[in-house]
């Protein structure tokens, strides 16, 4: 069965493996979550499983979004994300799904949103080198430089790395290894680092190309 979860990143750590190695870790607060709806290849063009995650009050979902949970007789979530499984019968509406679904030793994909770096120039952005800062270079020690050719083709190529805003994009962290899984506190530990800042929402699915 292919698994996925909604989670929320709590900070990183270490933890002492069997062979007392320091292994640093991510612990993310996975779940519970619920499922919310089940699109079909009938209905919707594509099979895929619709969870939900955190708490939100009432008051503060629209019109539209209650009539969707009081459709799946759920209460209202914060957060709703689609896992497009091969097989999604084994899901069915308003079925819990807590971070159980994994256990230590699992390959799993992490997917979150990277941190907002704002506008930034093309050696922070794109790792470019310096240029030399002596015999006339002058006050552009940290300018793109040059580019590209000049009258021919008399433009700037699609595509050419320069400053502009960095961060605060969808970045999947593929093939991590789940550390240890604590049911009570709906915690999972995955070794390394993922995406996004403390509190940011997290998405763990199985890896793809485990």
């Amino acid at each position: 069965m292919q698994k996925g979860i909604i989670g929320k990143k709590v900070g990183m750590t270490q933890i002492f493996d069997e062979k007392g190695n320091a292994v640093a870790v991510t612990v993310i607060e996975a779940g519970p979550c619920v499922v919310v709806q089940k699109k079909t290849e009938e209905n919707d063009g594509y099979a895929a499983v619709q969870l939900g995650f955190g708490e939100v009050s009432a008051n503060k979902v629209n019109k539209p979004m209650k009539g969707h949970f009081d459709k799946a007789d759920v209460a209202p979530k914060k957060a709703l994300r689609e896992f497009r499984f091969e097989n999604c019968d084994t899901y069915n509406v308003g079925d819990i799904v807590k971070a159980d679904v994994f256990g230590a030793g699992d390959q799993v994909d992490v997917v979150g949103v990277s941190k907002g770096k704002g506008y930034a120039g093309a050696i922070k952005r794109w790792n470019h080198s310096r240029l030399k800062e002596s015999h006339g270079t002058g006050p552009v020690a940290r300018h793109a430089g040059s580019l590209g050719a000049c009258s021919s083709p008399s433009r700037v190529y699609k595509g050419m790395k320069g400053a502009g805003h960095l961060g605060a994009e969808r970045v999947t962290v593929q093939n991590l290894k789940v550390v240890k899984v604590d049911v009570e506190n709906n915690l999972i530990a995955v070794c390394g680092a993922v995406p996004g800042p403390r509190g940011g929402l997290i998405l763990i699915s199985d890896s793809v190309k485990a």
